[in-house]
């Protein structure tokens, strides 16, 4: 995500890294270039100006051209402003505002339709219950015909109740018939996903506002696809000033390359980024830090985010011993194979590439090797426990075999011991060196050997 913004603003900043003094014309190459990737990002044009004027002011103090690292003191101006300008840094602004369990919230899932709005409601769903939370779905979309039957298969894949009417013609009847049965089966959130057009229009605003009335929301989030660029806030805009918002969630924000949105929401229509949509399984489904994606704007990456991955699926004390037996060369093909199969559960490696520091931009997507990795997996998973935790038994006959059962040659697998064998020193040096403090702790997680 954000690749062409982040390759752009990594070449502009070159006017000003790396010197030991700079100049107001350094500066202003710099900004200027800044500028026009920010246009060619699609955002909007106001934010820009406002964006540029900022920065120059800021950058053209004493302190940023007498500075002992004045590169440095620039980049980290250019880093607070896109910060400022992406949302707040208190993370409390962009917090849902709940009520307590004991009386039912209520969350009005607002947008176009082919958003992703009723996709989106059922990952908010699905968060909500991780954070123990008793979440339920309503389909009050009831123009699109395919809408109730979308957002009842999405409950059912994620095990979130979900209540439709099949033939019902008033909205506000549906929630109504949902919210009673929701205070008799303890339901604490009632998520309503609403009627969207392909554009706004008058009937469609008087269905929503006859909705919130009724509803009395708690929140009301609008779901814009983050790769309409600019004008994803101005529809936000719109929704605001008609309907009321509390927040927005960019929707296909792992395949936005530009930024606009984002970088657009926040100044033109004053309400927080709440959440980003990273994918299609429902559990690419993010809080907005503003502070993070600034960081990978900057290709300065996002480590906390890749150890929050991390940390979701990998036990905490099981990685603490990985470490030891990385440290005491004891990694073995089966600490091997679980790793990978760990990778495989934290989504798309690009995008965990994307968030250590200097990696942004380097690495595309054809460039990962799927194939190889997939042929990995297959190898270890044909040798027995005991072939994976003592290599050194595995002679020829064995690696006849093993290959047989992976669909593989025998001098794939002969390659797979040599890389593992190689690359057992090396892992040994990272995990000293994640002990010492000389590298980020991933929180557990080790790129398995070949990546």
């Amino acid at each position: 995500m954000l690749e062409k913004l982040t390759g752009k603003i990594s070449d502009a900043l070159r006017f000003v890294t790396g010197k030991s003094s700079i100049s107001e014309k350094n500066i202003e190459e710099a900004v200027e270039a800044i500028k026009m990737a920010l246009l060619d990002a699609d955002v909007n044009l106001r934010v820009v100006r406002r964006f540029v004027n900022s920065t120059i002011d800021e950058a053209k103090g004493e302190k940023v051209l007498r500075s002992v690292d004045p590169g440095q003191q620039f980049i980290k101006i250019v880093h607070d402003k896109l910060v400022s300008f992406l949302g707040d840094e208190n993370p409390e602004s962009r917090a849902l505002k709940l009520k307590g369990p004991d009386v039912i919230s209520t969350i009005l899932m607002l947008g176009l339709q082919g958003s992703g709005k009723t996709t989106s409601a059922a990952k908010l769903a699905l968060r909500l219950k991780k954070e123990n939370r008793k979440p339920m779905l309503v389909a009050c979309d009831l123009i699109r015909p395919a809408a109730m039957e979308q957002l009842a298969v999405l409950g059912d894949q994620i095990g979130i109740l979900v209540h439709k009417e099949d033939g019902a013609k008033d909205s506000i009847k549906v929630y109504q018939n949902a919210l009673s049965w929701a205070k008799k089966n303890m339901i604490d959130t009632v998520i309503i996903d609403t009627t969207g057009r392909l554009q706004i229009d008058e009937e469609m605003m008087n269905e929503l506002s006859r909705l919130k009335n009724a509803s009395n929301p708690d929140e009301m989030l609008l779901v814009a696809d983050s790769m309409t660029g600019q004008a994803a806030a101005d529809i936000a805009k719109t929704f605001d000033e008609k309907i009321g918002l509390t927040g927005v969630i960019l929707s296909k924000f792992d395949s936005d390359t530009r930024g606009g949105a984002a970088l657009s929401l926040k100044t033109v229509t004053g309400k927080p980024l709440k959440f980003t949509g990273t994918g299609e399984k429902p559990e690419d489904f993010e809080p907005f830090h503003p502070e993070r994606i600034a960081g990978r704007i900057l290709g300065m990456g996002d480590v906390v985010s890749l150890v929050e991955k991390a940390q979701e699926v990998i036990d905490q004390n099981e990685a603490l011993e990985l470490q030891k037996k990385m440290e005491k060369e004891n990694f073995t093909l089966d600490d091997w194979l679980n790793q990978i199969r760990s990778i495989k559960k934290m989504g798309s490696l690009q995008k965990m590439l994307e968030m250590i520091p200097g990696m942004a931009g380097q690495i595309n997507e054809e460039d990962i090797d799927r194939a190889e990795l997939k042929s990995q997996e297959a190898i270890l998973s044909s040798m027995t426990i005991k072939e994976r935790n003592n290599h050194l038994i595995i002679g020829p006959p064995r690696r006849s075999r093993i290959a047989r059962g992976s669909g593989t040659s025998v001098a794939e697998v002969a390659r797979l011991l040599k890389k593992f064998e190689k690359m057992r020193g090396m892992m040994k040096k990272m995990a000293k060196g994640a002990r010492g403090g000389q590298m980020p702790n991933m929180g557990g997680m080790q790129m398995p050997p070949g990546f």
